[in-house]
């Protein structure tokens, strides 16, 4: 068992004891090989924060799940509308708009959460929390998207009140939206934040270990 397989295989059992948790792996920097290494473990969902260096692994890669969970460029809506099954980072009405238009018909709609900004941090990505409301009445709207809840990144202090806001918000919405994804923790806090009710944790390090040199390109 490779050392990827086997941390994978430790992740799984950590989700053993809760149900309903999806896990994304965080492919950022890692190359082909070990990323294959990772679908040969039963891993099928990927998150990218690059598109073009998504692009590169998907036309390597076919047939996998593939979540850009990276700030994206009104230039890249195009390529991330034609390629992802989901975007996880939007944070404005207008890629919002873009990614609708730019969605392929033959393609199912775009599965995406909108990113809440719950500590205000100003280099952070992510709608304030009391914006959340009239961004995902917007977007319910766009036909070329299905909005499934909400995603979070928030600074390392004070997690556990952080992700409590983002949850709180994500129950206020929730029926109104038929929100079932709220997408928050990571390596260090993956269990803290399953604990406050993440139904997606997005999981680099803790499966690949320190991410390799591999140029990362926006």
């Amino acid at each position: 068992m490779t050392g990827i397989a086997h941390n994978l295989q430790a992740i799984g059992k950590r989700l053993e004891r809760v149900r309903g948790v999806t896990l994304l792996a965080v492919s950022k920097g890692q190359s082909v090989e070990r990323i294959q290494e990772a679908v040969a473990a039963g891993q099928k969902a990927f998150g990218e924060n690059y598109v073009r260096e998504a692009l590169a692994k998907m036309q390597a890669l076919p047939g996998l799940e593939w979540h850009l969970i990276g700030p994206l460029q009104s230039n890249k809506t195009r390529a991330a509308a034609e390629h992802f099954a989901w975007v996880q980072t939007i944070d404005r009405e207008k890629i919002a708009r873009r990614l609708s238009e730019q969605r392929p018909e033959g393609l199912p709609p775009l599965n995406v959460l909108i990113q809440v900004n719950a500590s205000a941090e100003s280099s952070k990505s992510g709608v304030a929390p009391e914006e959340a409301l009239a961004l995902a009445e917007a977007v319910g709207q766009m036909p070329r998207l299905k909005l499934r809840g909400l995603m979070a990144i928030p600074e390392p202090g004070a997690l556990r009140e952080r992700y409590r806001t983002v949850k709180s918000l994500f129950e206020q919405l929730r029926e109104k939206f038929s929100f079932d994804t709220l997408s928050m923790g990571m390596s260090d806090d993956m269990d803290l934040a399953i604990a406050e009710g993440a139904t997606m944790v997005r999981v680099g390090t803790a499966i690949f270990g320190a991410r390799q040199d591999a140029k990362s390109v926006a």
